[in-house]
């Protein structure tokens, strides 16, 4: 198996769990007979995106180094991509560990409502932190892709048309974000997540069909 094919194998599995995670995510008011199997689904879902941020890593650095040479693009683009998983790490740490901690805690406190409303506001903070790590994440990948893309139309590596369509979900995501009109909820982040999954898939998938030596084209 080659370089490009480690790497493209790596992209399309990560941008599969980070799939999966969105679509398992819960969402919505939680009864109070759900909260148990609600926290071990959060638990769940969010170290499949934590064992996912590596894989993604990895596939993203073999992405930069199959443009020609050393494109500046394509290294800036893995720079920001890296700080984007850092960022999203925090993000799913904060939703998926320390969230549940927060419910249980919450829910060992129902006689007490001056216990329940600091656990509130210590949730709601949470719910702040984690907001701010996935709109750091948003910005940062998005700028990445959008750097990745205008090196395939560049310098004419992969497929223009990826390219192209990079180019105009970094920029519509960027729009969507400051204009204030995308919420990162579930929903909200969702979608940015689904499409640039689809990016990334669509690049491992040519990754993977590479026939050409990381080494090679380094050289």
């Amino acid at each position: 198996m080659t370089d490009n094919q480690v790497s493209g194998l790596a992209l399309i599995a990560g941008s599969v769990g980070s799939i999966i995670t969105m679509s398992l995510h819960p969402s919505g008011h939680i009864a109070p007979e759900q909260m148990e199997s609600t926290i071990r689904m959060l638990i769940g879902v969010h170290a499949l995106a934590l064992a996912s941020v590596p894989v993604l890593f990895v596939g993203a650095w073999g992405l930069s180094r199959r443009g020609p040479g050393r494109d500046r693009l394509a290294m800036g683009a893995l720079v920001l991509y890296t700080f984007a998983l850092l960022a999203v790490m925090n993000a799913a740490v904060a939703d998926g560990l320390v969230t549940p901690n927060i419910l249980r805690q919450m829910v060992a406190s129902a006689g007490s409502p001056a216990a329940i409303d600091g656990w509130r506001m210590v949730s709601r903070y949470n719910f702040y932190v984690n907001q701010g790590y996935a709109e750091v994440f948003v910005v940062a990948s998005s700028v990445a892709i959008l750097l990745w893309s205008v090196a395939m139309v560049r310098n004419r590596f992969l497929s223009r048309g990826l390219g192209i369509y990079g180019c105009i979900l970094g920029v519509a995501v960027l729009l969507v974000l400051f204009s204030g009109h995308l919420r990162l909820d579930t929903h909200g982040f969702g979608a940015v997540m689904f499409a640039q999954a689809a990016w990334f898939i669509i690049a491992g998938s040519l990754l993977w069909q590479s026939h050409e030596h990381t080494a090679a084209v380094a050289s």
